[in-house]
């Protein structure tokens, strides 16, 4: 969906730049955690348990980005109709390739984390590489 479609709904924007050195995991998931605690109260236990896996996901998706994607450039999130869309971009255009996920692997989870806990996830080229995003219910 692209997220200029969200007429009629309110929509909360917030995009980052970042730069794929040290750190830069743990600067993205602080910042989507600011803005979670700008956008949404967390009064139950699973509106909670929603935020840290939008955490854990964030961190995932900036890994890749480090790791196969050449660098990570830009943290972008969306909040409309109920939902978070989160997006990161980074400077590979090299397709994500989902494999076959074996849980004893020390590494190799991102990919099938995002497949399990997120309602949709994909990927779009960009000018200067590609951007891979995913959606989840927004906590209250």
């Amino acid at each position: 969906m692209n997220r200029g479609q969200l007429v009629g709904f309110r929509t909360d924007s917030r995009r980052f730049p970042v730069d794929g050195g040290r750190g830069v995991v743990g600067t993205c998931r602080d910042l989507t955690r600011q803005v979670i605690e700008e956008w949404c109260v967390l009064p139950e236990p699973e509106d909670r348990a929603l935020a840290e896996d939008v955490l854990l996901l964030v961190s995932e998706v900036v890994t890749n980005a480090c790791t196969h994607g050449g660098s990570p450039y830009e943290l972008r999130i969306d909040r409309a109709d109920g939902r978070l869309w989160i997006q990161v971009s980074d400077t590979s255009a090299v397709r994500p390739q989902p494999h076959r996920h074996r849980a004893a692997a020390p590494s190799g989870h991102g990919l099938y984390l995002l497949q399990r806990l997120s309602t949709r996830w994909g990927w779009a080229p960009r000018a200067t590489g590609k951007a891979v995003w995913f959606e989840m219910p927004a906590p209250r």
